[in-house]
């Protein structure tokens, strides 16, 4: 761990894009252009069968920066993995370009394609281990096939190994390890060459919700230590949701919308976005919905639905005031309120007596949005 400490120190003291070839950069240089930008320009991708043809990208134009982490979500089908296949050539465009740090890598040679391919790590789904050899053997491949001298070969395998938090596994198979310590494994060997940009395909896909949080947690401090680039695919939004800024929605290969994870999830435009955006909505109790009326109802409450879409200054809800705007009688009957980015997103469900036009008019500007579900008797 120690040689890789030295590395970032190192880095420290190199132009700044020596700096972003090796992987690393110091605090210091984060306004600096950095390595590891993306583009695609009008990209389109068509898939030619005996079956016939399917346009699986059309129309792609987006620009993501150096140092940040990425995601592309969309249902099965939508694009993703041909998207993040064409930034380092697994797959070849139809028609437009990428742009890896404003290269064209449709028109790189063998040579020039071997080295993107060294800037450029990969993270799969299933981890794509060798099970004959062991997590030292694993992660050192790449490596021994670039002709790298032992002694290099040893100390970076060591490094990377400590990064990942699998001191002491260097001699174990795969068969010996959990799910979650063979994708650590699979991240060490797409960090063993010092990459500029690390391509996450499904990469929790596999993995319980436990380890899942762990892996997230783990390529984000990636991306704060080492600066790196992480753009990763996947349709769950729990994913998005915990460790991306920034999030592009697919939808049947063109983009539905994009821009700051919490302004997507908070004021989804897309149909494709919102049904993405279900499994992590709550709906009302099921015994508060058995007992809603259309009208009022004599002695009894409204039911007000409360939300808020990260707009709102981002403080969240401020019951006090929601009450003393409301009349003073308000019961929280159901809520869920999460932060993205420092943006409070959820909703409330209130019951509260006597609401007015006026009470509503007022609570505007204070949440992202109110409506009356319906009236319920007092003792819901």
């Amino acid at each position: 761990m120690a040689a890789l400490t030295e590395d970032i120190v190192a880095a420290g003291r190199k132009p700044a894009r020596a700096r972003a070839a090796a992987g690393t950069l110091p605090a210091a240089a984060a306004t600096a252009p950095r390595a590891g930008s993306v583009a695609f320009q009008g990209l389109g991708k068509t898939y030619v069968s005996s079956t016939g043809t399917v346009r699986a990208l059309e129309a792609i134009d987006l620009a993501i920066p150096a140092g940040g982490i990425f995601g592309i979500i969309g249902r099965s089908g939508a694009g993703k993995s041909s998207l993040l296949r064409t930034i380092n050539r697994l797959e070849q465009p139809t028609e437009g370009r990428v742009l890896v740090d404003g290269r064209d890598v449709g028109h790189l040679d063998e040579g020039g394609l071997v080295a993107l391919r060294r800037r450029v790590g990969m993270i799969f789904q299933h981890f794509n281990l060798l099970s004959a050899k062991t997590v030292r053997q694993n992660v050192a491949l790449p490596l021994v096939v670039a002709g790298v001298a032992k002694r290099q070969i040893d100390e970076r395998v060591d490094e990377v190994l400590a990064l990942v938090g699998l001191e002491g596994k260097h001699n174990v198979y795969p068969s010996r390890l959990s799910g979650g310590q063979k994708q650590r494994v699979g991240i060490a060997r797409a960090l063993v060459h010092r990459p500029e940009i690390l391509l996450c395909d499904e990469a929790t896909s596999a993995l319980d919700p436990e380890t899942t949080l762990s892996i997230l947690g783990l390529l984000r401090d990636i991306n704060r230590r080492l600066g790196l680039t992480i753009i990763l695919i996947t349709h769950e939004m729990s994913v998005i949701r915990e460790i991306c800024e920034n999030v592009l929605v697919l939808e049947q290969g063109r983009i539905a919308e994009q821009g700051p994870v919490w302004q997507v999830f908070g004021a989804p435009k897309h149909a494709a976005t919102r049904a993405l955006l279900q499994p992590l909505s709550r709906e009302i109790p099921e015994d508060v919905a058995a007992r809603l009326e259309p009208s009022p109802v004599a002695g009894g409450e409204a039911v007000l639905e409360v939300r808020y879409t990260g707009g709102e200054g981002g403080a969240g809800p401020d019951l006090s005031r929601l009450t003393g705007l409301l009349g003073g009688s308000v019961r929280l009957l159901h809520g869920t309120v999460d932060r993205i980015q420092g943006h409070a997103h959820g909703t409330l469900l209130l019951a509260a007596r006597d609401v007015t036009e006026k009470n509503l008019d007022a609570l505007k500007g204070q949440v992202g949005s109110t409506r009356i579900l319906g009236y319920v008797r007092r003792d819901v």
